[in-house]
């Protein structure tokens, strides 16, 4: 049976700050879950980066 990997809730927090932030519309669900690595191994995350 496939799983689906999430992303930790630290990247989804980190990734709503910096959208909230954003003046423009939001992208659409596939990119917001490209964004955030949605469905990869853990091995093969990528942590998004701080826009600090």
């Amino acid at each position: 049976m496939a799983t689906c990997n999430h992303p930790p809730k630290h990247v989804v927090r980190e990734y709503l700050e910096r959208r909230s932030r954003d003046p423009k519309p939001p992208p659409s669900p596939e990119e917001i879950r490209r964004q955030l690595g949605w469905g990869l191994a853990p091995s093969e995350f990528k942590m998004a980066e701080s826009r600090s």
